[in-house]
């Protein structure tokens, strides 16, 4: 009944959301029209591994390839990397302008997942500050091996992830984000760790030319077991764009990245050397 009730709140549908035009938000920095919206206060779909505020528009398809590398410690023994990586492929479709779906598939954990993103307002010149949107997500983690968990059950694949997206644009050069999380694994890997977990992610843009920006988020985990071997991801990198989509390279110590992996499992140790290097490359359709 527990897990039913979860699955309830999360699929129910969000009634409450603005379905404001959005506009060219990729060669315009601030809207013109009369609604007087700020625009642009982040390029792409991802900051660097948190979701961010930009939604694509009506009718437009975007598809994402996320990649990341192993890490950099082994050096030459995994040729920095390179030989134990994992992607991420993601389709996102705009039901309406200020309403996204999405459905992905990860190489780690073979993890499957569908998600809605919802614009519930924007910020606006000389009004309303932020910007706030909804992001929830349902996934399987189809990875669990029976031989390994021989009682594991399909419900215990299941993941759920609810977030409140707010940014506010500063200024042509900077925006920042927060984003509340709450994620809940019905299966973890740590005893000690409970199932529903809560976090706060921490992000921000900064531009350094028309098409070329510094990205860094963070997240911090609010619950974890103290006997968990995991880590707070933080990321950094640059956005490129680069006509029709938005390239991202970046460094992070998360590997997983769908939100349940990368704040819930992330192994990387920057202070160690334990980092990956890694891209999103968006293209618009």
């Amino acid at each position: 009944m527990k897990n039913f009730t979860i699955l309830i709140l999360f699929c129910f549908p969000i009634l409450c959301f603005t379905q404001d035009d959005l506009l060219d938000e990729i060669e315009s920095e601030v809207d013109t029209s009369k609604s007087n919206y700020t625009a642009a206060a982040f390029k792409g779909l991802k900051i660097v591994n948190f979701e961010s505020t930009k939604l694509v528009a009506k009718k437009e398809f975007t598809f994402i390839v996320a990649h990341r590398f192993g890490s950099v410690e082994n050096g030459f023994d995994s040729f920095f990397g390179l030989d134990d990586a994992v992607t991420r492929l993601n389709f996102v479709f705009g039901i309406s302008n200020g309403l996204n779906i999405g459905v992905s598939r990860s190489s780690f954990q073979k993890i499957y997942e569908t998600s809605a993103k919802y614009r519930l307002i924007r910020q606006q010149e000389n009004g309303f500050p932020f910007t706030i949107v909804g992001f929830n997500a349902i996934l399987i983690n189809t990875g669990l091996s029976k031989d390994n968990l021989p009682l594991i059950e399909f419900k215990h694949r299941l993941g759920y992830t609810a977030q409140v997206l707010i940014s506010r644009k500063v200024s042509t050069n900077f925006s920042y984000e927060l984003a509340p999380t709450f994620f809940h694994d019905n299966y973890v890997m740590v005893d000690e760790q409970d199932n529903s977990q809560f976090a706060l992610g921490l992000g921000g843009r900064y531009k350094l030319s028309k098409r070329m920006s510094l990205n860094l988020d963070y997240g911090l985990h609010l619950n974890r077991a103290n006997n968990s071997p995991f880590k707070n991801p933080l990321s950094i990198g640059i956005d490129l764009e680069t006509g029709g989509h938005v390239f991202q390279m970046h460094f992070t110590n998360a590997q997983g990245m769908n939100t349940n992996t990368f704040l819930g499992q992330s192994i990387g140790d920057w202070g160690d050397g334990n980092f990956y290097f890694g891209f999103n490359l968006s293209r618009v359709f």
